[in-house]
């Protein structure tokens, strides 16, 4: 059996997900060969892999942390959540079906073959899993027929570090409530605590540790500082969603509707200077941005029952057609730009419902999900708003269960050629001063990014200089590398070390 060790939390958020992205870039640094794993993961942000399989994003930020290509095997169950009730079942990185809680909570159990085929595929590949749990291991109401936290350790006899987060408060009583609540045996897996996001004098901590190693008697073996630190968030608890930012010189809105998934699309469009990137959930909050996204949604028809509803919509049909805004949409973003959704299938919630009628297309929704890793460039726009991004090239992936049609000659946005190399095709379209398409991480590499961002600047008669800066992933990884530096000076890890099984 190879080494492991598993990251447990005392709540969803607590950064389970960041810390073990940190201990794999530590390890990959160290020269060690290291993989992530989490066996169930709930979440709307998705990755299609080069064998056109979905798994979760927090796995895929993981294994570029430890410098691994993502395979499917680090996340063997995919829970993508269609209503307050249920959720779509992914295993192996195919959809099984829709179910709702109490039908998984039955049948989860049927998945721990998968799961354990999983492991054991990345224990042949690679030194060392570093596992991650789910929400907390003392939710007691969910522990019969465990799967992902003291279930999964048992199963492959992991170690286990728990995580607490000390900027909500009460750090010691969630540390302290989650060992109470477990058995004997599973106590004896946790080898130490982490408090994560301290803010302050660490001496302040002192008398607390003390005790609370007395009545654990587990040793507190890291005090993670509080960080601003520009990597991926797992799912709509992340802070980048809250609301609050101010408009900056350029203005890019993204509206957060209750189903919001993959908007890790847009990360590489923060963090730029003269450049405000927002989420907005409310009329009040919009305002007259330069652009504005309509993302992609678990959920189409629903969510824009709720844009017509909160009169967003409107709002938003006004700011186009005036030109005041630039629109964007991606996947279902892009579907409710046309005039018609129809559902025959029962695939959302069944029959047709009218469309934001900016663009002339019909969706119809199918059975099949369609899943692919593209490479693409934008056609050449003789004239109009986007004639500057004729050309542009990208990369990125296609997730979306419907086909969209035009009901007139209207420009096509780009061409894109499937990386498992089944051809060429035509994706998404251009009219006015809209754009939609299905292709999700589309600002992640290539001049795409640039090239739009140098659009609005230049619409609003504005200088920018950033073509000159790093590229997304070169960025990206020096985050990986910053993190690591902090969670190595702020952890014992002669201690960690040894508990996974290394000198």
């Amino acid at each position: 059996m190879g080494k492991n060790l598993m990251i447990q939390g005392t709540m969803s958020n607590a950064g389970k997900s960041l810390f073990t992205a940190g201990l794999l870039r530590i390890l990959k640094q160290d020269g060690f060969s290291a993989a992530p794993f989490k066996s169930q993961n709930m979440a709307l942000n998705s990755y299609i892999t080069a064998e056109g399989l979905e798994m979760g994003r927090a796995q895929v930020m993981q294994a570029e942390a430890a410098g691994i290509e993502p395979e499917v095997a680090m996340n063997p169950i995919l829970l993508k959540p269609t209503s307050e009730m249920g959720s779509q079942v992914i295993v192996g990185g195919e959809v099984v079906g829709n179910m709702k809680a109490s039908e998984y909570f039955r049948r989860k159990k049927e998945y721990v073959p998968a799961i354990m085929e999983a492991y054991r595929s990345l224990e042949r590949k690679y030194d060392i899993i570093i596992l991650e749990g789910a929400g907390s291991p003392a939710e007691i109401n969910l522990k019969e027929n465990d799967i992902v936290n003291m279930g999964m350790a048992q199963l492959v006899d992991a170690p286990a570090l728990l995580v607490g987060d000390i900027d909500r408060g009460g750090v010691f009583a969630q540390l302290y409530g989650t060992v109470a609540l477990l058995t004997e045996t599973e106590r004896r897996r946790i080898k130490g605590f982490v408090m994560n996001k301290f803010r302050g004098d660490k001496s302040l901590l002192t008398p607390g540790i003390r005790m609370l190693y007395e009545k654990c008697r587990i040793p507190v073996v890291g005090v993670i500082p509080y960080t601003e630190l520009d990597i991926e968030d797992e799912d709509s608890l992340a802070e980048r969603l809250l609301s609050g930012r101010r408009p900056d010189l350029i203005d890019i809105a993204v509206i957060h509707f209750p189903h919001i998934s993959n908007f890790t699309d847009f990360n590489p469009l923060e963090n730029i200077e003269n450049v405000s990137l927002r989420y907005v959930s409310t009329l009040r909050e919009l305002g007259s941005p330069d652009l504005i996204i309509l993302p992609g949604t678990k959920n189409t028809m629903s969510d824009l029952a709720w844009m017509r509803k909160s009169r967003m919509e409107e709002k938003i049909v006004q700011l186009v057609r005036s030109e005041t805004s630039l629109l964007l949409g991606i996947c279902g973003g892009f579907q409710m730009m046309g005039r018609e959704l129809s559902d025959p299938y029962g695939v959302e919630q069944g029959g047709s419902v009218k469309g934001m009628d900016l663009l002339p297309l019909r969706t119809v929704f199918g059975e099949m999900k369609v899943r692919s890793r593209v490479t693409g460039a934008a056609l050449p726009v003789t004239r109009g708003i986007y004639e500057p991004l004729s050309g542009s090239t990208f990369s990125g992936y296609e997730i979306h269960m419907g086909v969209t049609e035009s009901l007139q000659e209207t420009q096509r946005f780009a061409e894109i050629s499937y990386l498992n190399g089944s051809g060429k095709v035509l994706d998404g379209y251009v009219s006015g001063n809209c754009i939609g398409s299905y292709v999700h991480g589309m600002f992640e590499s290539g001049t795409l990014r640039n090239n739009l961002l140098q659009l609005l600047f230049d619409r609003k008669g504005l200088v920018w200089n950033g073509k000159k800066e790093a590229d997304y992933l070169t960025y990206k990884n020096s985050q990986y590398d910053l993190f690591a530096e902090i969670v190595r000076e702020n952890t014992d890890m002669k201690t960690v070390y040894h508990m996974i099984g290394l000198s």
